[in-house]
């Protein structure tokens, strides 16, 4: 089997880094924008899960088209393509990174916990910290830069998504 060159292996760890970011991200804004809106946990888990899936095909579906054109851009170029590079392995990677990420928000609405939102405030935290200290481990640019930057993107979307509940459930509704 031929080893994976340096690009190969940087695209499935961005393939990794942005599906599981974009999991995380999305489906606590799921969970934000609920209890923003004071909504129930079994609301919340039917968001969730409906989120989980519909997106991570989403998100599967375009890498796949993405990893595909690019294939083909190569080839109507006339360039011979890497052999190595597979759209279903990138489509794959992209939907399991994203399902299992995203299922961290989800934790203690599942098991029924007091203070979910907390704790999954808390677990989502940790799961983009840890994100950010895999991406770090290969690109380098800094652990806390990394975090940082993971921190930002993922709590900028949280409070957008908990004031747009917060907003529609006490103003418009």
């Amino acid at each position: 089997m031929k080893k994976l060159s340096v690009h190969q292996r940087a695209s499935f760890l961005g393939d990794a880094v942005f599906a599981a970011s974009d999991g995380i991200v999305t489906t606590f804004a799921i969970v934000a924008g609920s209890e923003g809106a004071s909504l129930g946990n079994s609301v919340v888990l039917i968001l969730g899960f409906a989120n989980l899936f519909a997106d991570g095909i989403s998100m599967a579906a375009g890498r796949f088209l993405g990893v595909k054109s690019e294939i083909d851009f190569e080839e109507a170029k006339g360039r011979r393509t890497d052999v190595q590079v597979s759209p279903f392995k990138h489509a794959f990677l992209t939907f399991v990174f994203f399902n299992l990420a995203g299922l961290v928000p989800l934790i203690p609405f599942i098991f029924g916990q007091e203070s979910s939102f907390v704790l999954s405030s808390f677990l989502v935290a940790i799961a983009l910290i840890g994100v950010g200290v895999l991406k770090n481990v290969y690109t380098k640019n800094g652990v806390i830069k990394s975090i940082f930057e993971i921190l930002l993107v993922g709590g900028f979307a949280a409070i957008a998504a908990f004031f747009i509940g917060y907003v529609i459930e006490n103003y418009i509704l």
